[in-house]
């Protein structure tokens, strides 16, 4: 028999998981589809971090899923240089810190432990999904979402010359808390290293986000771990001394990319929305992408939570309510899309014209403190 529910999320990573979770306490009946990709049972190590911003620690926090410090460490110093001299600096007003380098497999455990035990969420294998009814479905299958693509969404692709290689060092300087990036052109282009702080304030270890372009990108996952190492360390200036790799390597390609509609109808008449990745990507280069989705859920969450009041009577999937989160969601993020996007491509430039004005551009900022400021508090949420 098929099994009725008020919102059925596809995707149970952790936008997915988040989205339960809200739901789940304003006590709507909640269908979590599990998303798995062939090849998963020999899913390699997962080498990933994510920068969350305070509206993200926030939105954990008062779900019980915020990381524990030596999990999510703050940052208290970003230093960033450019191509060509250019510098700047950003210093935490508080001890709270900039933002938060957290641990992704161990945010992905403690949010999968908080859905086991909410009692308003039923967790589906795709084959049971097959027999469930939902007022609203809610799409948070990431950028190769197969429920996106079968619902003819255009989904507008434009990719970047440029492959992220991802991966887990220890320093034999410790990291002091500091988050750090280069630019440089290299022979074949754009190359953005960063280097982020883990395993809390006194460790020695970071995790890197290094995007190239793909032919380099190929030629540094191919080498050993010693030469790679060797290669951060050049591409670092030895800023963290020496650099020993600890972990597998990850690589995949990078893309800005939009949904065209983020909500809409099924032929029964029942609603679907996007969120997350199956909505929009961006470059990390600014280590946005996570809050941007979990973003999209707290909106979506919050215009939902309505019905607690004047809007009792609309059920979840209400047009009136995907008019409102769609139209929030969108003009949220154009300025930080817009943003990331032409800050990548000011630096993919190989105009030396243009390399003098964009390092120019960051030396003055550096010596403008309210330019800073008013930055620094766009970028901590």
């Amino acid at each position: 028999m098929a099994q009725n529910f008020d919102v059925c999320i596809r995707g149970d990573g952790m936008v997915g998981r988040t989205l339960a979770l809200l739901l789940a306490r304003q006590r709507l009946r909640v269908a979590l589809v599990q998303h798995r990709e062939s090849g998963d049972h020999d899913k390699p190590q997962d080498v990933r971090a994510y920068s969350l911003n305070s509206a993200s620690r926030d939105l954990l926090s008062e779900l019980r899923c915020w990381p524990k410090p030596q999990h999510a460490t703050p940052v208290q110093h970003m230093r960033v240089w450019g191509d060509d001299g250019g510098f700047t600096h950003f210093e935490s007003p508080t001890p709270d810190g900039l933002t938060w380098i957290v641990d992704v497999p161990v945010l992905e455990n403690q949010l999968a432990e908080a859905v086991r035990y909410q009692a308003e969420i039923t967790c589906l294998t795709e084959a049971e999904s097959q027999a469930t009814k939902a007022d609203l479905t809610v799409i948070c299958e990431g950028r190769h979402s197969a429920t996106r693509a079968a619902l003819g969404v255009d989904f507008e692709v434009m990719p970047y010359q440029q492959h992220a290689v991802a991966a887990r060092v220890r320093c034999s300087t410790p990291h002091r808390q500091q988050a750090l990036q280069w630019f440089s052109q290299g022979p074949e282009g754009l190359e953005i290293l960063a280097l982020l702080p883990m395993g809390g304030a006194q460790s020695d270890t970071a995790s890197l986000v290094w995007s190239l372009p793909p032919t380099r990108a190929q030629t540094v996952l191919a080498l050993d771990a010693h030469a790679f190492a060797h290669a951060l360390e050049d591409a670092s200036q030895g800023v963290l001394g020496q650099l020993t790799l600890t972990s597998e390597r990850a690589m995949w390609p990078l893309q800005l990319a939009r949904a065209q509609h983020w909500t809409g109808q099924f032929a029964d008449g029942s609603a679907w929305a996007l969120a997350g990745d199956a909505a929009h990507n961006i470059h990390p280069l600014a280590g946005l992408g996570l809050n941007l989705g979990l973003a999209d859920v707290a909106e979506l969450a919050q215009v939902l939570k309505t019905r607690d009041g004047k809007d009792y009577w609309r059920n979840a999937g209400d047009r009136y309510f995907l008019r409102r989160y769609e139209r929030a969601r969108k003009a949220g993020l154009l300025t930080t899309w817009a943003a990331c996007d032409g800050l990548q491509r000011l630096f993919a430039h190989p105009n030396a014209g243009v390399q003098a004005l964009r390092n120019w551009g960051m030396n003055s900022f550096n010596s403008l403190p309210p330019v800073k400021a008013w930055a620094m508090q766009q970028a901590m949420g």
